[in-house]
């Protein structure tokens, strides 16, 4: 027997991500030193307060039990506190706030809570993968909004309402929601409070609910800091927000994330959780309410590392001769492959880069087919690697710009990929 048999994983296309993966895992155990651009996994250590109360809470019996699957009340009310000093918006912990195991997890059980076979979702492409497969895993059908083409810029709005105005018109039955992702995971685009609001407006009069993923509020290097969706008063009759601790306080593996706005969909959302599972374990809720009501000085500090890091990436890769728009927030790069390996796509430029600048980065066509002419590179790496990195790229290009003119000939291009099959 096959997984291949099995409906849901019918429905999930091979993991694109995996051949890169498998080539880094490969050439890590033959000894070489691989620089990991590709996964976004924050690598600096959660701070120590948040540690201290961690291990504090645990050493407390009582804190073994199980915990509560909406989240602990103060944890609720740390968030909604949170709401109101960085968007000034009210937000009742009750009934409009729901603890999540990370953001990913509350947006793939939403998804479960309120889809039906055969709904339709508007997701943008490209996008991070949780966004239309929690939702294809749900039994919907996606309807694909091309986004982040125009080489680092701000979406512009008046494009964006077309596309979507177009789809609602074009699509039977109505769709259902609409997710947005701003600062987006992988393109790393931004937008003002001025674009949320003809999309609540549109979504208000046709009855579509909104999903904002806005996991990177906190990650953000000129300009103004990201809004929130729910700065527009009338967008919570519609919409819901997911954001996360992941990033803004290095704290990926604790697997905390929230989801906040439109109480129909927070109910559904604890309703389904309440058959799943228990909520996180009580000691990291406890944690995590010490990092929103304690100190903040080390997001900032969080986002300067980031900002640093981002200036020399980019800096590094215009030396290489790559071009690179330099994004404004998240923690990522969002690469156009250079001109004369464009006709690669992401997948193999992605092998290639591996092969033989020892630099790991995520294939744009990961995130959807309007991501194929990228490639994502993460800022998980120090000062010093990145600077490696660059390196090993400058020289890659160095010695393979020709090779890659060349190999737009398939046996060309199978030689540059795989140089020992040349050889037979």
């Amino acid at each position: 027997m096959s997984d291949s048999e099995f409906h849901r994983i019918k429905r999930l296309p091979p993991y694109v991500f995996a051949e890169v993966n498998a080539m880094k895992a490969r050439a890590r155990a033959a000894g070489e030193d691989i620089i990991d651009l590709g996964m976004g996994n924050p690598d600096q250590p959660t701070p120590q307060h948040i540690v201290d109360k961690l291990i504090e809470a645990v050493r407390d019996p009582k804190t073994h039990r199980y915990s509560n699957s909406r989240g602990i009340p103060g944890l609720r009310k740390a968030h909604a506190a949170y709401y109101k000093r960085r968007f000034n918006v009210d937000v009742d912990p009750e009934s409009e706030c729901i603890v999540t195991i990370g953001s990913k997890e509350g947006l793939a059980n939403l998804a479960q809570a309120i889809t039906s076979p055969g709904d339709i979702i508007l997701v943008p492409n490209p996008s991070y993968p949780i966004h239309p497969f929690g939702f294809i895993l749900a039994g919907a059908s996606v309807r694909h909004l091309p986004v982040g083409q125009a080489n680092g810029t701000s979406t512009d709005i008046d494009s964006f309402m077309i596309m979507l105005e177009r789809a609602v018109r074009h699509s039977v039955p109505k769709p259902l929601a609409l997710v947005l992702n701003y600062p987006s995971n992988p393109t790393a685009e931004v937008v003002g409070l001025d674009f949320y609001r003809p999309i609540v407006e549109f979504c208000r009069k046709h009855g579509i609910y909104i999903l904002s993923d806005l996991a990177y509020a906190e990650v953000f290097f000129d300009g103004e800091p990201p809004p929130s969706i729910l700065e527009i008063p009338e967008a919570r009759e519609v919409a819901v927000e997911f954001t996360s601790m992941s990033k803004t306080y290095s704290m990926a593996g604790w697997r905390i994330g929230f989801a906040t706005g439109n109480k129909t969909l927070i109910t559904a959302l604890a309703r389904i959780k309440s058959y799943l599972d228990y909520g996180a374990f009580t000691p990291i809720q406890v944690a995590a309410t010490a990092a929103l009501n304690g100190p903040q000085e080390c997001v900032e500090q969080v986002r300067t590392m980031y900002r640093q890091r981002r200036d020399v990436m980019i800096e590094g890769l215009a030396s290489a001769g790559w071009t690179v728009p330099s994004p404004s927030a998240s923690m990522f790069a969002w690469a156009p492959i250079p001109e004369p390996f464009a006709h690669l796509g992401s997948l193999e430029f992605s092998k290639l880069l591996l092969q033989e600048a020892k630099v790991a980065v995520a294939p744009g066509i990961g995130f959807g087919e309007y991501g194929d002419g990228h490639v994502r590179l993460a800022l998980v790496e120090n000062v010093h690697r990145i600077r490696q990195a660059t390196r090993n790229i400058k020289e890659f290009f160095r010695s393979n710009a020709a090779g890659a003119a060349a190999s737009k000939d398939p046996a060309a291009r199978a030689a540059l990929l795989d140089p020992e099959k040349a050889k037979v």
